[in-house]
């Protein structure tokens, strides 16, 4: 079964329904189907809080994360082994911390895909199975 990893701009095309939202719902239909598998890293949880609240404000950011729970995505916490992974891919291939641990989630064993819509990731597509949403 294939795991997808959702970095936090995906989420957000899905949540302003921009370019890549439908493609980022069907994941979510799937996976509440049981067909795959949804994560996300605490860290771009935690950006989609930011960046939602930042834009949109308290109440919006609650309600968007009370409806991206009920989809029942796993949330991957970023325990000590994990951080130092994600660091030595931020050191690999120059990428931000936080996104790091998308690509490292990614590299973990399994059929795994990081969904995207940041093309900032292009250097770690040599590593993992990266699927960009459109631009």
């Amino acid at each position: 079964m294939v795991t997808y990893i959702l970095d936090s701009s995906a989420i957000l095309r899905y949540l302003d329904d921009e370019p890549g939202a439908a493609r980022v719902a069907e994941i979510i239909k799937a996976h509440l189907a049981g067909k795959c598998e949804a994560i996300i890293s605490a860290l771009h949880w935690g950006e989609v809080a930011g960046i939602t609240c930042k834009f949109h404000g308290r109440q919006a950011m609650d309600l968007a994360l009370s409806r991206l729970s009920a989809f029942g995505l796993a949330i991957v916490s970023a325990d000590a082994d994990r951080a130092v992974r994600a660091s030595l891919v931020k050191l690999k291939r120059g990428l931000p911390y936080v996104d790091a641990f998308g690509v490292e989630l990614a590299a973990a064993s399994g059929d795994r895909v990081l969904v995207t819509a940041d093309f900032d990731f292009k250097p770690a597509s040599r590593d993992v199975t990266i699927e960009f949403l459109p631009a």
